[in-house]
């Protein structure tokens, strides 16, 4: 299990430095309409087939096709992936404390597995840690 933790805090460190590149903050939203549109403004929510929203991202445009990918955008900006990123550093803290125990708890050993999952399309990532 040291291993899987060593390597878990190693994506976590990969994740915070993304952000952090990022703009480490919640992003700023800006809606309008595309090019083809004359630079016409909308209210957020009311877009035709011809809109697109517009989020400013430290300082650079993204543009998202329809609502629900600028929704999901807005739900992963840096600020939020640092608030998981420390979230599942306590994680791995705490679940490291239990392994290096007498007992073990082989709950904790699943916690670390679920953990590690949605990296497990990362280089080092190990089948055996699959849950």
């Amino acid at each position: 299990m040291d291993d899987l933790v060593q390597w878990l805090r190693a994506q976590l460190d990969e994740d915070e430095q993304a952000a952090r590149a990022a703009g480490g903050e919640a992003w700023q939203w800006e809606h309008g309409y595309g090019d083809m549109c004359n630079d016409r403004t909308c209210p957020y929510g009311e877009l035709a087939t011809d809109e697109v929203v517009i989020m400013q991202v430290h300082g650079f445009d993204v543009r998202a096709d329809d609502r629900q990918v600028a929704d999901h955008i807005a739900r992963h900006d840096p600020a939020r992936v640092l608030r998981e990123i420390d979230a599942k550093r306590r994680m791995v803290t705490e679940g490291a404390e239990y392994q290096a125990g007498m007992y073990g708890y082989p709950e904790m050993r699943t916690v670390l597995r679920l953990l590690a999952l949605p990296y497990a399309d990362r280089p080092g990532y190990r089948e055996e840690w699959r849950p």
